[in-house]
């Protein structure tokens, strides 16, 4: 069942994609976005639950963050799009966005399988209680709530970057083409973030995950502010990308082991929802921290304590994986 629903739900993000590029009206074009946002924001939990489920247990972090590799490459090839003059017509990147995602969806309903797990619980998926006797049940409120925590300000501030990104290096006197490949160097730091920490979770080194994303963020902040030449600002670019996306493939990494198989979907999608929050956020507070005159250095300085917040809470979260794992083992072992 997750199998046809994640295709049927990126089906829809595909044709209200495509929608958005024939839009006639602002009242089209908004509808169009609404759902396209609903349908990424739905695709993206069903899609880390099923590979999680999919992998052997050794290797479900890396499952994740190579399923969630393909978000930061979709904004390379976006920004790659941009600086080859192709987005002069802006309705190319939606056109791309919008039959790609329809193409794989037929893959998605034809050969992708239920796992194991999700088919031997049909009578607990069948009785299901409340969403929220699901996330804060017994043992599972500190888990549901350091993971919306950690979620919330991890994409407050990684959003902020996506989105004025660009213009923040224009601001600072960089080119739209200077401007454009630390927007991909950014994207494909956060490809290599989000594989790179997979594997370091699979290997026992989540605490350390932890540590490289969350200071990583901060000193990579620190960077783009200070950064006096294009060469040290395109590091710059690139570690903030794969430390922030980086940091985020912790979470979605971690919240699949918090609940058992029946929750699985219904707890990451609560913690993806909870983080969208803060992707709404980080660019709206981005954008009157600089209509007040703070500048970069005060916007980028004012992202800080969210993330010291936001990696406390993972940090947290470490521990709340380990008493997971048995009660988790369990469950799904039962007949």
């Amino acid at each position: 069942m997750l199998g046809v629903r994640s295709g049927d739900v990126v089906v829809l993000t595909g044709g209200f994609s495509l929608g958005t590029a024939h839009a006639d009206s602002y009242s089209t074009l908004l509808i169009a976005r609404l759902v396209t946002g609903l349908g990424l924001g739905a695709a993206l939990p069903i899609l880390i639950a099923l590979a999680s489920e999919a992998a052997p247990e050794h290797l479900r972090s890396t499952a994740v963050s190579v399923t969630y590799c393909g978000v930061p490459l979709g904004g390379a090839i976006a920004s790659v799009i941009g600086m080859a003059g192709l987005g002069e017509d802006w309705r190319v990147v939606f056109y791309v966005g919008g039959i790609a995602p329809i193409l794989i969806a037929l893959v998605l309903m034809l050969w992708l399988k239920e796992s194991q797990a999700f088919r031997a619980r049909p009578a607990a998926s069948a009785g299901d209680a409340g969403l929220l006797t699901q996330l804060f049940g017994p043992g599972q409120v500190s888990r549901t709530l350091l993971l919306w925590l950690a979620c919330f300000f991890t994409l407050t501030v990684l959003y902020m970057l996506l989105n004025w990104l660009p213009s923040l290096l224009m601001g600072q006197g960089y080119s739209r083409p200077q401007a454009g490949a630390v927007q991909i160097l950014f994207n494909l730091g956060g490809a290599a973030g989000s594989f790179l920490t997979g594997r370091m979770m699979d290997r026992g080194h989540a605490g350390r995950a932890v540590f490289i994303g969350y200071a990583g963020m901060l000193a990579s902040l620190a960077g783009l502010g200070l950064s006096s030449s294009f060469a040290l600002m395109l590091v710059a670019g690139f570690t903030a990308g794969y430390c922030a996306i980086g940091g985020q493939l912790v979470l979605y990494a971690l919240a699949p082991t918090l609940y058992p198989t029946h929750v699985r979907a219904t707890g990451v999608g609560a913690s993806v929802a909870v983080g969208r929050l803060g992707s709404m956020a980080g660019p709206l507070a981005a954008g009157q921290i600089l209509a007040a005159g703070a500048g970069v250095g005060g916007l980028l300085l004012a992202a800080s304590p969210g993330l010291v917040v936001a990696a406390l809470a993972a940090r947290a979260l470490l521990g709340q994986r380990k008493r997971a794992v048995l009660p988790a083992a369990a469950q799904n072992a039962a007949p």
